[in-house]
């Protein structure tokens, strides 16, 4: 079954009297519990695509389902409750709180949500990513990895169907980068959670089930690398990781 599909999706931004389509015409569609990378260089689109498949930005045209639903319909109160409980997102600078510490800032979605086992599903997280003696910490009292760990709890404690990253390892040294994903792949095997992500990296891209790539907004050519079924045997393959 499919949680995410788009119908010539097509992103423009006017520049003078200049009309710049950063995403153009694209179609795709994403099954649950699949891990598909979104490849291209610098200024393909990558980010724009991210932002505009995880309701953070609207399409100039085309449609967006998201887990069935019609989403460039919802108004903005709609897509803020999808953006909070359908929808987690991992940024490349964090974006975390900055006067919120480390548990307080990966309670806030779900307090938001209303949810009473916030501080229970934090902790649990900040326990599971071996952060839990930082939890009191402000961000500017962190490393860049303990810092990408808080977003990627943050991003998981509502438990969301699918989660964005965009370029999670872009701010990280080589050893950060090996744990962040393998943190962010064993997560998502353990909760069965779609994983779209946006990277520069070929070697994140061969841990992928399916490669997108993105030339001047288009999608150009899409490649299976790993079937679901041979998947299982990867958490033990060494992520090699050059910066």
């Amino acid at each position: 079954m499919n949680i995410l599909e788009t119908q010539d999706i097509t992103k423009l931004y006017t520049i003078g009297e200049r009309q710049i389509a950063v995403v153009d015409r694209v179609s795709l569609q994403v099954k649950e519990g699949e891990f598909v990378v979104i490849t291209g260089s610098s200024g393909s689109g990558k980010t724009t695509l991210l932002t505009l498949l995880s309701g953070l930005d609207r399409p100039t045209s085309g449609k967006i389902f998201l887990a069935g639903e019609d989403i460039t319909s919802f108004n903005e109160d709609q897509l803020a409750e999808i953006r909070n409980m359908t929808t987690g997102f991992v940024f490349q600078d964090f974006h975390l709180v900055p006067s919120l510490n480390a548990l307080e800032n990966v309670m806030f979605p779900a307090e938001l949500a209303g949810d009473e086992r916030a501080a229970e599903r934090a902790r649990s997280l900040l326990e599971r990513v071996g952060l839990w003696q930082r939890s009191h910490n402000f961000p500017e009292q962190l490393s860049g990895g303990e810092k990408q760990r808080v977003a990627l709890c943050r991003a998981l404690v509502n438990t969301p169907p699918i989660l964005f990253a965009d370029e999670p390892t872009g701010n990280l040294d080589s050893r950060n980068s090996r744990e962040i994903v393998s943190l962010l792949l064993e997560m998502q095997r353990e909760s069965n959670t779609t994983l779209v992500m946006a990277t520069h990296s070929p070697e994140i891209a061969a841990l992928a089930e399916r490669i997108l790539n993105l030339h001047d907004g288009r999608l150009v050519k899409e490649r299976e690398d790993h079937p679901a079924e041979e998947r299982g045997g990867m958490e033990a393959k060494e992520i090699r990781l050059q910066h």
